[in-house]
């Protein structure tokens, strides 16, 4: 259950992002000064679409796998926790993509995507901790 409420913890930094992106709000609330030189760059676009636009899905995919881990359906099913595994695993090698961008391409730091990778390894290690522990 855990990962779910940091999943939608998550999902509430990518809409953030995600409306910035679309021109929904005019700037983003940062107290590093980072955020809109990183979410104006080349790289904050991934497959023709903003990454927060991805960030939003993975977010929601991540809640939905965790909700359903937590129905007594899937309780003593591991394959749910290796998805959750897998999931938040992919989450932690695209995170650590971006942030080798900010570090050194873009050579700036954007607060919501540091926010959003500390969630995302939080939740990978969770979900390797209850995977382990339903053996």
């Amino acid at each position: 259950m855990l990962i779910a409420v940091l999943a939608l913890v998550g999902l509430f930094v990518a809409v953030y992002l995600w409306m910035f992106k679309l021109g929904l709000i005019g700037s983003l609330s940062c107290k590093i000064g980072g955020c809109d030189k990183v979410n104006t760059s080349p790289w904050a676009m991934f497959l023709g679409q903003p990454v927060a636009f991805w960030g939003v899905l993975y977010y929601v995919g991540t809640f939905a796998a965790a909700y359903a881990a937590t129905l007594e359906r899937f309780a003593a099913d591991r394959r749910a926790a290796l998805l959750l595994v897998g999931l938040t695993g992919w989450g932690v090698l695209f995170s650590g993509y971006l942030t080798y961008l900010e570090a050194a391409v873009i050579h700036a730091w954007c607060q919501w995507c540091v926010v959003s990778a500390i969630i995302i390894c939080i939740m990978f290690v969770l979900a390797v901790w209850e995977w382990r522990r339903a053996e």
